[in-house]
């Protein structure tokens, strides 16, 4: 299974942003998709996560302005990010949790990360 992730770059404060993260290979059902950000200097921290019911859980950092999606159909999880600050500057990972058949093993599986950069 991989995470292909897309959609950072460079943008001023208060733009906006979506990140894509298509996951493809041997999928048999996704559960819980999410995004994570790592910081300079910094852990990496959960952004926000959606179930594949469509149950969202945001960061409080990013309540308000950021929207996680996902395209079950498409095996794809969207982040929308819009008044973005200098702060949420970081590199994003998206994450998804995968099945691989009807009764297989659960397993984690991460992209490779895409730079967002917000300057002030």
């Amino acid at each position: 299974v991989q995470l292909q992730a897309s959609g950072g770059g460079l943008v001023q404060a208060g733009g906006s942003l979506r990140l894509s993260c298509a996951a493809s290979g041997s999928i048999f059902s996704i559960n819980d998709m999410a995004w994570y950000h790592r910081g300079p200097g910094k852990q990496r921290e959960l952004v926000a996560v959606a179930s594949s019911g469509g149950v969202t859980q945001y960061a409080d950092s990013v309540k308000g302005r950021f929207t996680i999606s996902r395209d079950n159909a498409k095996n794809t999880v969207y982040l929308q990010m819009n008044s973005l600050k200098p702060e949420d500057t970081a590199v994003y990972y998206c994450n998804a949790r995968v099945s691989g058949s009807r009764y297989g093993a659960w397993a984690e599986y991460w992209g490779q990360g895409t730079l967002v950069t917000v300057s002030s």
